[in-house]
């Protein structure tokens, strides 16, 4: 697998299509932080890791308005051919401030308006809405 973000942001893509009730996802450090801030910012219910098996997994509960679910969108922006990095200034608002981006930066995982406040830009790894 070339890029585990992406795949991860899939599963739970392909989940919400498929009203499922979880999804289990392949366990690292970056995605328990991804799932951290989905779960912040109310787009599930909840994650916890499974480490019954011999490689641990992510267990991601889903979150529905009804039969719709709560993630519309998942766009993932910065691959590994082609990375994009932002300061400050140039961290985008989504959807005019309904949806949120997630970035890397220097002091861990955030969203970009925690990341406007802490005056720190990165690596722009995704938009939720």
């Amino acid at each position: 697998m070339t890029d585990p973000i992406a795949d991860f942001l899939t599963r739970i893509r392909n989940g919400c299509m498929a009203a499922k009730e979880d999804v289990s996802i392949p366990f690292s450090k970056m995605k328990a932080e991804m799932c951290r801030i989905l779960q912040e910012e109310g787009y599930i219910w909840s994650y916890e890791v499974d480490t019954s098996d011999t490689h641990p997994n992510l267990k991601v509960k889903l979150k529905y308005n009804g039969r719709e679910p709560v993630i519309r969108k998942l766009q993932r922006v910065s691959k590994p051919g082609l990375r994009n990095y932002v300061s400050v200034q140039e961290i985008p608002r989504v959807l005019g401030g309904l949806g949120i981006s997630i970035l890397s930066t220097s002091r861990g995982l955030m969203t970009g308006a925690k990341a406007k406040k802490a005056n720190v830009g990165g690596e722009l790894l995704a938009f939720v809405y």
